[in-house]
Order: C-alpha cells, then structure tokens, then sequence
C-alpha cells in the first residue's frame, strides 16, 4: 500500500498498523525487563493473580529503541508531518494483562486526555482536558510487545469514532472537555459503529488519531499481554482549520 492510501486510510478509519515496526527480538528483550519488574514469573500460573498489573514508565535502551525505528520515524512524519512530532526516549506505562475471569474494571470506551487544565491538579488525570487541536498530543500509540490474538485482551477500536468525536469537540474551543466528558459523549454516539481488535505479532504497532474511541478488554488467553500505550508528543500546535497533515485532515473532515 502506498503512503497516500495509508495516509488515506488513517483519515477514514482513525488508525494504521504498522507491521514488524520493531523485530520481535527487541520485543523479547523488552519482556524479560518487564517480568524482572512483576510480582510474577512467565513460567508459573499460579503467579498470575491480578487481571492487570500497570508497570511506570519504562526508559531503558531498548524500549527506547522500539520507539525510533525507521518504519516508525516514517509513519510519523507521514501522519505528522516532518519535524512536527518529537521524538521518544521511552514509552510511558505499560498494562500488563493476564488471563482471568476477575475483572478489571477499567473496560469502558473512552479517548485518551492529553492535557491538564491551568488550575487543576495535574495528578488527576480523569480531569485532564482534550481539545480540538488535540494540545498535548499527536497520536494515540499501541506497541505490542507480545502476540496479541482475539482472545489474548486486544484492544477494541471503534473504526472511524475520531470524526465523531472532533464533531463533539468543536464546541468546547481550547478549553476542551475533560476525559469524562467527551468519553462518556463519544461512547454513547459511537455505540452502532464497527469494531476492530489490535491484534498482531509481538513488534507490530497500530498508530491512532488522538481522538479515536477505544477499549480494554478481558484476558481469555493462555499468555500474558504486554502493551504500552503511550502518547506521540506534538513538537507544535496543530491547526485544525488550515492544517494539512492527515491528523489535521481528519479533523477538519469531520466539521465540513
């Protein structure tokens, strides 16, 4: 596929896999470091007793490695544009999936906060904001670090939701809506759209409009899920009137 059908397909559907972003040994050398980090052991089960175990940020070499591959470097300049993103050292919080039939609670469709509000507390990230210039953030990042099938908790997408939601967005300017607000808003006027599952090999990466509807969802695996979800950084303001990369593009297709 050409760079202009897949910047085309970001526009419609909200999101691109990037296929083999980072090889899968640098996944599996990535995986060790997060099970030195658990309270578990891959090898034994009966370790596995919580349903999702959120790991802080990890900035070792080798996930920042996994962030700034050439395949990666291109896609965002192709969705971005160049020098419009900034680089990353590391790639934020990982949620660490096992199988169980506890649940999680934290399933509900939703769209990432990118921003704290001037006044608010910059610890409560169920009060971050999302604006229609998405300030704060470029794109929504999936990085598996394990094979991710149907069963295995991949996340859920609502193909083609960012348009609904930049819709619902408009009014609210640079203020923006907190993360309830717009999630609880998109939720309800994305329930009749298709879903898609970010299912993949352990190296693949989905990249995502920031304002694309998403979910977790429970572990029916045999294998623990590793992801890390984190943010692509905007080195400058998008401009979602006269902007022309394909994030700006979707945005203003949506208002037409």
């Amino acid at each position: 596929m050409s760079a202009v059908d897949r910047a085309d397909e970001f526009v419609e559907r909200g999101y691109i896999r990037i296929e083999g972003a980072f090889s899968a040994d640098l996944a599996a050398t990535c995986r060790d470091l997060l099970w030195a980090q658990l309270d578990a052991r891959p090898d034994d089960p009966t370790t596995w007793v919580e349903p999702v175990v959120r790991l802080g940020d990890q900035a070792a070499p080798p996930f920042g490695e996994a962030a700034n591959t050439p395949a990666l470097r291109e896609a965002f300049d192709l969705l971005v544009g160049p020098g419009r993103w900034s680089p990353r050292a590391s790639l934020g919080t990982f949620p660490v999936r096992f199988p169980s039939d506890v649940p999680a609670g934290d399933d509900g469709w939703h769209l990432d906060a990118s921003f704290a509000a001037e006044g608010e507390d910059p610890s409560d990230f169920f009060r971050w904001r999302i604006n229609l210039a998405s300030r704060g953030r470029a794109l929504l990042m999936l990085f598996l670090f394990s094979d991710v099938g149907k069963d295995d908790a991949p996340t859920r997408i609502r193909v083609g939701s960012h348009l609904d939601a930049a819709r619902l967005l408009a009014p609210s300017g640079e203020e923006g809506l907190t993360m309830m607000q717009i999630s609880q808003r998109a939720a309800a006027v994305t329930s009749a759209h298709p879903v898609a599952l970010a299912t993949g090999r352990a190296g693949d990466v989905y990249l995502c409009h920031p304002f694309l509807v998403h979910a977790a969802q429970a572990h029916h695996g045999t294998r623990p899920r590793f992801l890390a979800q984190p943010p692509l950084y905007p080195a400058r303001a998008f401009d979602p009137v006269a902007g022309t990369s394909p994030v700006e593009l979707a945005i203003r297709r949506a208002l037409a």
